[in-house]
């Protein structure tokens, strides 16, 4: 591999990983907060940073903005919401 791709792939590594940790954060944090409508708010601010976490890595790699991988971003909000309301 060039050099320049193995930069791509850490730095998209990195902050998709970085992100990520953010996004379940938000997650456990709606663990623990009591009203409903709260953890509701934080789940969908977890699916955000979710979907923000792999559109910068996409992008990294210089790919189309909108793919369908942009789906795992919603992996912690929606893990989250079957732990807390189930």
């Amino acid at each position: 591999m060039s050099l320049t791709s193995v930069q791509r792939w850490v730095m998209s590594t990195l902050v998709a990983i970085t992100i990520l940790h953010m996004s379940a954060g938000l997650v456990v944090a709606a663990y623990f907060v009591h009203p409903t409508s709260s953890q509701i708010g934080l789940l969908a601010i977890s699916g955000a940073f979710g979907i923000l976490a792999i559109e910068a890595a996409v992008l990294i790699h210089r790919h189309r903005p909108v793919t369908a991988w942009l789906l795992l971003g919603l992996i912690p909000p929606l893990v989250g919401a079957w732990v807390i309301f189930r």
